[in-house]
């Protein structure tokens, strides 16, 4: 069908239009604010404050045009997207981000609308968290007590469905089980045929659904398409009257694995579809609805208890980023794999060093999400694929993960990381069972790291943007908390002996590092450079796993050094330069004794995220001076602005 869309004359297109309202200023919520959020291929985000003053896009910055129309008594008004500039926009009036909505308020002539975009990632539910159906909930409303008639227009490129505008895409449209749809993709249909970063998925289906529609394909002239899908919501009085489109994605394949290509979790069998996925997703909406309003209102409810009102909106902003930075699938040894991808860093899938900043998120609210995320490197080593006595630095490039592709080990870095992480995950689940099922591979890395933890050679750790560093007094707490981690995990599974070892070995350690790391009234970013200072944000776990390895004094005097070295827009890493980190920043906060100090340690990084002019998703790098983003975006590490709450649940008598 090659008719024009707007199934509206010129006169319709143009009439009137110079009568717009304008639209209002409005607060800045987000760098960019997240409609669409599944995993790193179906991402789409809006980068303006107004949703009608820029092109969608997804989190690369390549273009994914999503357009809105709202007709009013035949006059049209954009709600989304800069694709249709004949049309007014609407006024914006406001927007709120919660961790599984944003939802937009506008008006538009006599009639008032909202629109939710819904992207039900619920921890506690993997076959909807990995569902990916994004909902766009309307809700309209008469403004002055007459009836007006109302329809919608969504307008979906399905460009989303390939990695650039070069690949031929082809379209179709048509009726399944009570719904209207329209599905797109490549001709090509290469599956799992690239890897890299700054890529979309150019294999699988785009679908776009509505129970009461019309779906619409438009060819303009330069041969853009668009699947225009149109719901009538009839006369609209005081009463609001609502109606759902929806957003999916069959991906066929989303992961490969040493080899294997694997289904997403959601058909991990092979036995659903997804036209029954959309028609399944239609019928639950209520309840789905509800789960998510009384998941977002649990998490901002905690965040705000832990950490103030700032704080909170922090923690429901990075949510959505976080987890769509992941894909969900089944091994073929049956175990569950959440393997990140290393967004705007160099495009690796489960690296290790993104896994721990991650994790607060995951512990906080599904266990198994967490042991997801370290399931895929421990088989990595068991496996006898890798064969060093440190974890791997990750398993492939995204979204093949065949084996470490990165070019530099870190070997104290990820066997710290390793082990701290399943220590995290047997005080999450109350047992030690996890522990026990890798206790060999944990016990080869503890070994490693007594021999080389402690005082580490010239050699990367995470922060590897910030080139080697050897003695590095920060990658050493690591060491020692990780080799007090395996001492904890060791007791909880009768291992006495052991555990009174490497308990002992990690406190003698500590009292070690205090004496080699101290530069008066703080300490120094390496034993060997005086005059020098970093964020310990390591020390964390300390506190957050009782190991009580260091004694109070050392975060005390930290964080009030800490709070002499501040920038309008956060505490930078480390002496040697004024960019940051701000999942470190929240995690060195949380070594705050006091809600004061901690609040003075994060709440520059919602300044941050309320002022940066860098406008994309949340960047976890960034300067402290003037707030502009160095490098990444879009990555699983805003998961680490968790940690505060994770410790406050934990700890729920602490200050």
């Amino acid at each position: 069908m090659n008719k024009r869309i707007l199934l509206l004359s010129t006169a319709l297109l143009m009439g009137n239009w110079m009568m717009a309202p304008a639209v209002k200023a409005q607060q800045r919520v987000a760098p960019a604010y997240p409609l669409v959020t599944h995993d790193p291929y179906f991402s789409i985000w809006s980068t303006s404050d107004q949703l009608t003053a820029v092109t969608t896009t997804h989190w690369t910055g390549k273009k994914q045009p999503l357009s809105g129309i709202i007709l009013v008594d035949g006059k049209g008004y954009r709600y989304m997207g800069n694709e249709t500039p004949g049309l007014p926009p609407a006024q914006q009036d406001s927007v709120t981000i919660s961790a599984t909505r944003t939802t937009y308020y506008f008006t538009a002539g006599p009639v008032r609308l909202s629109v939710d975009f819904i992207s039900p990632l619920l921890p506690d539910s993997l076959d909807l968290l990995s569902r990916p159906i994004t909902y766009l909930s309307y809700s309209a409303a008469s403004r002055d007590g007459a009836a007006h008639q109302v329809g919608l227009l969504l307008g979906v490129s399905p460009w989303i469905a390939a990695n650039d505008t070069n690949q031929k895409v082809a379209c179709q449209i048509y009726n399944k089980g009570g719904l209207t749809i329209a599905k797109a993709g490549t001709i090509s249909q290469p599956i799992l045929q690239k890897k890299g970063d700054d890529l979309r998925i150019d294999w699988g289906y785009l679908y776009v659904a509505a129970q009461n529609g019309q779906q619409i394909l438009d060819t303009t002239q330069d041969g853009r398409v668009t699947l225009w899908t149109k719901v009538g919501l009839g006369a609209v009085g005081l009463s609001p009257v609502k109606d759902l489109m929806m957003l999916g994605y069959d991906e066929l394949y989303a992961i490969q694995y040493f080899g294997q290509n694997l289904r997403p979790w959601w058909n991990r069998d092979s036995a659903k579809t997804m036209e029954g996925e959309l028609q399944a997703a239609r019928s639950d909406f209520d309840q789905i609805y509800t789960q998510c309003k009384d998941f977002d209102q649990k998490l901002y409810a905690q965040a705000l208890g832990a950490g103030g009102p700032k704080y909170a909106r922090l923690c429901a902003l990075a949510y959505r980023q976080s987890v769509a930075a992941h894909a969900l699938v089944r091994s073929p040894q049956g175990d569950l794999l959440w393997l990140s991808k290393e967004n705007f860093s160099n495009g690796s899938i489960n690296t290790v060093d993104v896994t721990y900043p991650s994790a607060p998120l995951y512990l906080l609210y599904n266990a198994s999400l967490m042991e997801g995320m370290l399931n895929g490197n421990f088989y990595y080593s068991e496996s006898g694929i890798w064969k060093r006595p440190f974890p791997a630095h990750d398993l492939g490039t995204y979204p093949l993960a065949n084996g470490q592709t990165y070019g530099e080990d870190m070997p104290v870095e990820e066997a710290g990381n390793m082990i701290i992480l399943t220590g995290a995950i047997t005080k999450a689940e109350g047992n030690a069972d996890y522990a026990k099922r890798h206790w060999a591979t944990l016990k080869t890395w503890v070994q490693y790291l007594d021999t080389a933890g402690f005082d580490p050679t010239n050699q990367l750790c995470t922060d590897d943007f910030a080139g080697h560093l050897a003695r590095n007094a920060n990658l050493s707490v690591k060491a020692i908390e990780a080799i007090g981690a395996y001492a904890q995990m060791a007791a909880n599974l009768g291992f006495k002996e052991e555990a009174a070892h490497y308990m002992q070995r990690a406190k003698n350690m500590a009292r070690n590092w205090a004496l080699l790391a101290n530069d008066g009234d703080h300490f120094s970013l390496t034993f060997d450079q005086k005059g020098t200072w970093s964020q310990k944000y390591n020390l964390v776990w300390d506190k957050v796993l009782d190991l009580h390895l260091f004694p109070t004094v050392v975060y005390e005097n930290e964080i009030r050094y800490y709070l002499t070295k501040q920038n309008p827009f956060g505490l930078p890493l480390d002496s040697r330069k004024t960019y940051t980190k701000s999942d470190w920043i929240e995690w060195t906060a949380t070594l705050a004794s006091n809600q004061q100090d901690f609040e003075a340690l994060s709440d520059p990084v919602f300044k941050f995220v309320t002022k940066t002019p860098t406008r994309v998703p949340l960047s976890d790098w960034h300067e402290t001076t003037d707030g502009r983003q160095v490098g990444f975006q879009a990555r699983s590490v805003v998961g680490g602005y968790f940690m505060r709450a994770l410790y406050v649940k934990w700890h729920p008598a602490a200050p």
